[in-house]
């Protein structure tokens, strides 16, 4: 989201070896174990998926933003939205009238640029989870930007910002635990992916679908106004790896992991599967050890990642 808020969390730059997540937990670090959980369901749903996502007619999210928690919504700090600030044009791969939007025929931005700088390093310190990086994908190039005006890309969307390193920095609890009540998200980082690269929450800067109506590069990335480098949902260069029932892709900013979990069949959930965060409670591999623990889950369908935190956000 161009217009968000900007991270708060800038220290000091980082010079590290890229570590990246596989499917198990990724500490970098020996932990040590822990008894299976009792699994919390204070927000859960009941399981009622029907199937999987059509790719090619996602529902669009337009106008699911609330200020409270709700299943397949954004629960967003954020009330008011300009109306500039994302996409100037929409784009053909949005069906307006029956509210979908395609992600097969829809373009993306051009370009292959290389990150050779690119650090992120993911370790453990007592009962702390440290995220170090600079926000520069470690494992796939970006598309050109700002977006040239012989982008076609650019019919649609004019983004003129420019990547720049950042400098990450995040200290989560290793274990972290429900909050009173849920939170709402902020316009800036929600989380970081396994790529090294911040996650938003799904919302362009005039609070629309950001997925379906900002045009994004190969792996669904793109700078705010500020050079910030993000995703807002994990990408397809992230799902096509992760495969098998579960695997951790990133952590959120309450500490919480991001996984893709598929269902027998291979799909991936979809949101009557998850609760009013868009996340549920189910035996997964965390910190090394298989047990039943709360976390976010990818889907194809908005919100696709976080739409509340579950936690206790670092501020």
């Amino acid at each position: 989201m161009r217009q968000g808020r900007q991270a708060t969390i800038q220290l000091a730059v980082v010079v590290l070896t890229a570590i990246v997540l596989a499917s198990c937990d990724s500490t970098g670090s020996v932990t040590s174990g822990s008894a299976i959980a009792s699994p919390d369901t204070r927000y859960a749903t009941t399981v009622t998926s029907s199937g999987p996502v059509n790719p090619a007619a996602i529902p669009l999210g337009d106008g699911y933003v609330s200020t409270s928690p709700k299943v397949g919504y954004v629960d967003s700090c954020t009330t008011n939205f300009p109306t500039v600030g994302g996409a100037s044009v929409v784009g053909p791969w949005i069906n307006e009238t029956k509210k979908t939007w395609d992600s097969i025929t829809k373009i993306a931005v051009e370009g292959s640029v290389s990150w050779a700088q690119a650090t992120f390093s993911v370790t453990v310190s007592g009962d702390t989870r440290i995220i170090k990086g600079n926000d520069l994908p470690i494992d796939h190039t970006t598309g050109t930007f700002p977006i040239s005006a012989s982008d076609p890309a650019y019919t649609y969307d004019e983004n003129p910002n420019t990547i720049t390193p950042q400098s990450i920095s995040w200290s989560l609890p290793l274990n972290p635990a429900a909050a009173k009540t849920p939170s709402c998200t902020g316009g800036g980082p929600i989380g970081v992916l396994d790529d090294g690269i911040y996650l938003f929450n799904a919302l362009d800067g005039e609070g629309r679908d950001a997925g379906a109506h900002e045009v994004l590069d190969g792996c669904q990335e793109h700078p705010q106004m500020a050079g910030i480098l993000h995703h807002h949902a994990v990408p397809s260069c992230i799902l096509d790896k992760a495969s098998g029932r579960s695997t951790l892709v990133g952590y959120a900013a309450d500490g919480y992991g991001i996984y893709v979990e598929r269902t027998a069949s291979g799909a991936l959930l979809t949101n009557p599967s998850l609760d009013a965060c868009h996340g549920r409670t189910s035996r997964v591999l965390w910190n090394g050890i298989e047990q039943v623990v709360y976390h976010y889950d990818a889907t194809l369908e908005y919100p696709y990642t976080v739409g509340c935190y579950h936690g206790t956000p670092i501020s």
